[in-house]
């Protein structure tokens, strides 16, 4: 009989563990940032007064633009996704560094727009970081 007893007390769920806050938060980065690249890459689907203009000043024609928009909708797919977020991490920063370099190029201001890409690039990091117990390991050493 006490097989069953501890059979039945071994398979039932254990209690709930409580998330840290330092995971909540990384969560939250994650998801306005990946909430504000999915943004941007769907406007590049779309022949917006406003795309069209900027792309042009940048130096872009319009038949790149959704290709641009579909690269970084797929390193936002991957960011976003547990099993594959520090690939898409790696992408989105290799993604953010082409904005940089075009910044410089057309001879943008610096803090406004050619560091911009490397604000945003610093909170994917950083969303990753607090929720990813591994990466955190791995930094840590």
């Amino acid at each position: 009989m006490t097989s069953i007893a501890s059979a039945i007390s071994y398979a039932a769920p254990s209690p709930r563990t409580r998330t840290s806050k330092s995971v909540i938060v990384g969560r939250v980065m994650s998801g306005i940032i990946a909430l504000l690249l999915t943004v941007d890459a769907a406007f590049k689907f779309f022949p917006v007064k406003e795309v069209v203009e900027g792309s042009a000043q940048l130096g872009y024609t319009m038949d790149v633009i959704p290709v641009i928009g579909a690269v970084l909708l797929t390193c936002v797919i991957l960011y976003v996704i547990p099993a594959t977020s520090v690939f898409g991490a790696l992408l989105l920063t290799g993604y953010l560094g082409g904005a940089v370099a075009t910044h410089v190029r057309v001879g943008n201001p610096l803090f406004s727009h050619i560091l911009f890409p490397t604000y945003v690039a610093a909170m994917v990091w950083g969303g990753l970081y607090l929720r990813n117990a591994k990466l955190r390991a791995l930094v840590r050493g």
